[in-house]
């Protein structure tokens, strides 16, 4: 079956760029590696992510500080990779698998892994000798960081009932990069898109009253969309601190 040039040209852009997408989530990359040091070796609850306590405990403590061009603004908060340093002797085959949930980055690091998540690397009874290396290279790719889970967004304590609202979403699982959030009160037809703040900490100003519905634009190996809750996902009495199991599911 032969098809007119136009749609010829639209099929051929479709298909490069799933393979682009496909492609991104595959590929394997080459950087290099450092750490840094907390009391218990896991997160910084400080993070540039705004994750607070989640930041620290998230992975079992394996998380990194991500440079620019993988935290993306705060878009790539969240997201998981598996990383092998190259150290022969030294490092697992298998690697870390590692959640980013702050930012920052050396002299050509895309990762500053956590005290743990660094050593997790080493062969067993080697990782004095890994650390004592300072920085390591490495290769790494993403990963989903579990399966598909429920979004869970947390009411970030600063908010102050009715005229400000500020929230973060926990990706549960999945791929998917947020890339923003829009809000809807539930009698109404009308999206209105919330401010980044930073990292991954989104709010509105003066925000609609009433059950709010939330959607948000995503990134992942199938390509941007947008994803929404079939029902209120923010209810109508609000309270800064509380945490709410959405029924958006990340794939």
């Amino acid at each position: 079956m032969a098809f007119p040039l136009e749609q010829r040209c639209t099929l051929l852009c479709m298909i490069l760029l799933l393979s682009a997408a496909n492609y991104c989530y595959s590929q394997t990359y080459l950087s290099k590696a450092t750490y840094f040091t907390t009391d218990d070796g896991m997160g910084n609850p400080t993070g540039a992510c705004g994750y607070g306590q989640y930041g620290k405990t998230a992975n079992g403590g394996q998380v990194f500080a991500a440079s620019g061009r993988l935290y993306q603004n705060g878009a790539g908060c969240g997201a998981c990779y598996l990383v092998k340093c190259k150290e022969e002797g030294l490092c697992r085959d298998g690697g870390v698998k590692v959640m980013a949930t702050d930012s920052g980055e050396g002299p050509g690091t895309d990762f500053i892994l956590s005290y743990r998540a660094y050593g997790k690397m080493a062969v067993p009874r080697m990782a004095s000798l890994l650390y004592s290396l300072g920085v390591v290279d490495v290769e790494y790719r993403r990963i989903s960081c579990h399966e598909a889970a429920n979004l869970v967004i947390k009411i970030v304590e600063h908010s102050n009932y009715p005229w400000y609202l500020a929230v973060v979403p926990f990706k549960q699982g999945g791929a998917n990069d947020i890339l923003s959030i829009e809000l809807n009160e539930k009698a109404s037809d009308t999206w209105t898109a919330m401010r980044r703040v930073y990292g991954a900490v989104f709010d509105f100003q003066n925000p609609p009253l009433g059950e709010l519905k939330i959607r948000l634009s995503v990134n992942g190996s199938d390509g941007q969309k947008w994803v929404e809750s079939d029902k209120a996902a923010i209810p109508k009495y609000w309270k800064a601190g509380i945490t709410i199991k959405t029924d958006i599911q990340l794939n």
